[in-house]
């Protein structure tokens, strides 16, 4: 039995750490898609404020596989 995966593109983001953005983006997309197997994190930014990092902007890659009908 073969399976089917499809990837979805997001951004998590965080005032804390890269790890925090990475945890907070699975996790938002983890309230409207099922079965998440993997992340592939694409690239790391932030947003400077008053010469400080103010927030962590992780794009990452998501895949999820798709449920059979069986």
């Amino acid at each position: 039995m073969s399976k089917t995966y499809k990837m979805v593109t997001v951004v998590g983001t965080s005032a804390g750490s890269v790890d925090d953005a990475i945890e907070n983006g699975i996790a938002e997309a983890a309230r409207t898609l099922r079965n998440i197997h993997w992340f592939e994190v694409l690239e790391t930014r932030g947003r400077v404020v008053d010469d400080s990092v103010a927030e962590f902007q992780v794009k990452m890659e998501l895949g999820f596989r798709i449920e059979d009908d069986d």
